[in-house]
């Protein structure tokens, strides 16, 4: 499980810190669009939505699920243009023209993709080429409402004209809300890159990789980064390159664009206030396994109010010792328990502090 970018041939000075102003703006509406994700920014959300215009508010919900759910590959124009070492614009302005550099097919596959459920990382057609995938789009859009239908239609008809849509609309949004909010994130990220460039000089790529997430691991001997998420995923840098984007406003969400032909990305969040080494998505599932059996929850109830032998608990529960130490050792092995000697007695107890942490373990793991 997670997602694999395989990074044979990678030249070092092929790997770029970079901003992305476009990619941040795509976060804020996400964060807009689903404050519940962003708990920390609710300030800020109530703060812009409070003076946003209702005309921009309204054409805001028009094409929301381009970041409802996280936010579409087209804040990431860059990763798509033809050759796959083109760097974000130093400007939103020279961002959005990239824009400009992506085939209709492009632009559609990526506004679609959490519509659709296109094939993301594996080659094929989309939509505009593909009747079977172009029914299904409407289909599934159908499911979401009128609004959605509608602009799905327009979307199919006619790339450029919503293509000009979502400049303007960005365009709008910046001057409304996020020029401001960029002047003010953009010192904090722009000392987060410098830091991970200094690192990927000095120091090298894993230790640059360690820095943006526990979450993200190097297998130098395999040239292949691993980023420990919910779900599969695999990429290529082949003779293009790697970029690292920072985001302020995006945790707890770490994510990957991996689109098969794109330029691979981390888009990862800084300052933000994950553990220092949160558990793993196995580690979290084994936990949660763990406790889902009813007899190691009554145990646990036990294990949470004091500590006890293996013999306490089997007359406790009225089990056998062997049946006991056999959940003990489930309990142990999910990292749920601590164990300690006193004289000939081995005592356990449940670690009150990792059991408290699942809810927002479960919750990080999720959404990163």
């Amino acid at each position: 499980m997670g997602v694999h970018i395989d990074i044979t041939g990678l030249r070092p000075e092929r790997t770029a810190v970079v901003l992305s102003s476009l990619a941040e703006l795509g976060m804020a509406l996400h964060a807009l669009s689903e404050p519940a994700h962003h708990p920390g920014l609710q300030a800020w959300v109530t703060g812009v939505t409070a003076r946003l215009d209702p005309h921009l508010a309204d054409r805001m919900c028009e094409a929301d699920f381009l970041w409802r759910t996280t936010f579409s590959d087209l804040f990431l124009p860059c990763a798509g243009v033809p050759g796959r070492t083109t760097l974000p614009g130093a400007t939103l302005a020279e961002e959005l023209d990239l824009l400009d550099k992506l085939s209709d097919e492009q632009f559609v596959d990526a506004a679609l993709e959490f519509t659709c459920a296109l094939p993301y990382d594996v080659p094929g057609g989309g939509p505009l080429v593909d009747e079977g995938l172009r029914r299904r789009a409407l289909e599934l859009a159908a499911a979401r409402g009128p609004s959605q239908v509608l602009f799905t239609e327009r979307l199919l008809a006619d790339p450029p004209r919503i293509r000009d849509w979502l400049r303007q609309f960005l365009r709008d949004c910046d001057e409304a809300f996020f020029a401001e909010t960029w002047s003010r994130l953009r010192q904090q990220l722009t000392a987060d890159a410098r830091l991970k460039t200094d690192l990927l000089r000095h120091k090298g790529l894993g230790e640059a990789l360690a820095a943006v997430s526990p979450a993200v691991t190097l297998d130098a001997a395999a040239a292949r980064i691993t980023v420990d998420k919910l779900g599969d995923g695999r990429s290529v840098t082949g003779d293009g390159g790697l970029l690292l984007i920072p985001t302020s406003l995006g945790w707890p969400h770490l994510m990957v664009l991996h689109r098969h032909n794109w330029q691979p990305v981390l888009h990862y969040p800084v300052g933000s206030p994950e553990p220092a080494a949160p558990p793993s998505v196995d580690q979290l599932s084994l936990r949660m396994t763990a406790l889902s059996h009813p007899v190691r929850m009554r145990m646990c109830r036990n294990l949470a109010r004091g500590a006890f032998t293996t013999s306490e608990l089997a007359q406790v529960h009225g089990m056998t010792a062997p049946e006991i130490s056999r959940h003990l050792g489930v309990l142990k092995k999910a990292g749920l328990i601590t164990t300690r000697r006193r004289g000939r007695y081995v005592l356990h107890q449940l670690d009150v502090t990792v059991v408290a942490r699942l809810g927002s373990d479960f919750l990080e793991s999720i959404l990163r």
